[in-house]
């Protein structure tokens, strides 16, 4: 395309992904986290807990100062401590609730205006209709939740699918069945939609038209990168977010430029979403051996050359 990238989205980065030591709230969250914000590359980041108050205002006010659009992810909180919004364990269920609240209140703090989730494992198809509801029940108490601290702005729940049988295995999932749970919650809740991966379409078996058109009503943030499937010896097989051109990946720079082309065919890129413009965010990480500086210099190469293909 002719039109410069920045006319049409913001290029964001996940920030626990790309520096994996700061994946659990520790570590040095600033030292890495000003790396990307002075950056001009990126406009927008997507952060997830921070332990200590402090590194949280301080980070708060690294992010205001740079101009950047800001994501909260609560998924590594989820799935790093098997907390799952779709537990049919009433109790096991609200824990996760009361976590995601807890980083709904980080979040704010962040001034982040997504906050994305993940549901819990898949039940089997026996329990699938049952945990979908108890998914949808979490949800709705989440977007109350953020409501009710809302100030100055509203933050957006966001649920992101992953695959359902080969690595994370989770409820959601197939993206029509995201976007029917959309469909139930935004009946009722206006701060609910969902986020999709280039890096699970091969591993969902959905083309990248499927994904796209299946979600675009309820999109409000979208991620990119690359998997592994079918060689189970390989050292990034599954959902490991290996960078664009890594040996027996799914995706390079055509599978980018596809998917580019099927979110400007659904209108993403002209939808009004709660950042300042949709966010095109790199969710990459650095294999064994990889320095996070050269996957990020990769990940902007191969986003540029795509875009230029247009």
């Amino acid at each position: 395309m002719q039109d410069q990238l920045a006319a049409h989205c913001l290029v964001g980065l996940i920030h626990p992904m790309a520096y994996p030591e700061v994946m659990a709230g520790e570590g040095p969250i600033l030292e890495t986290l000003s790396q990307i914000a002075t950056d001009s590359f990126f406009s927008a980041v997507e952060v997830t807990r921070m332990k200590d108050p402090k590194v949280r205002s301080e980070a708060a006010e690294m992010l205001a100062t740079a101009g950047m659009d800001v994501i909260f992810a609560a998924q590594p909180a989820l799935l790093g401590q098997a907390l799952s919004l779709s537990d049919l364990d009433s109790a096991k269920r609200q824990k996760a609730i009361d976590a995601c609240k807890k980083m709904i209140d980080e979040a704010y703090e962040l001034g982040a205006s997504i906050m994305a989730v993940v549901s819990g494992p898949d039940p089997g198809e026996a329990a699938r209709d049952q945990a979908t509801e108890a998914l949808v029940n979490s949800l709705k108490q989440l977007c109350a939740d953020a409501q009710e601290k809302a100030e100055t702005r509203m933050l957006t729940i966001s649920l992101e699918n992953f695959d359902r049988d080969v690595d994370k295995r989770c409820l959601v999932g197939p993206t029509k069945e995201a976007a029917q749970i959309a469909e139930a919650i935004r009946s009722e809740y206006s701060n609910f939609g969902l986020t999709i991966d280039l890096s699970h379409q091969p591993l969902l078996r959905e083309s990248v038209e499927e994904m796209v058109l299946a979600a675009v009503d309820h999109l409000v943030h979208v991620h990119i990168g690359n998997c592994v499937i079918g060689d189970t010896s390989h050292p990034a097989y599954g959902d490991q977010h290996p960078r664009f051109g890594v040996p027996g990946g799914a995706n390079g720079l055509e599978e980018l430029k596809r998917f580019l082309e099927a979110l400007i065919y659904a209108g993403y890129f002209k939808r009004n979403t709660p950042s300042s413009m949709p966010v095109v965010s790199f969710e990459v990480r650095p294999q064994e051996g990889e320095k996070p500086e050269l996957i990020i210099a990769n990940s902007k190469r191969a986003l540029t050359q795509a875009w230029a293909r247009l």
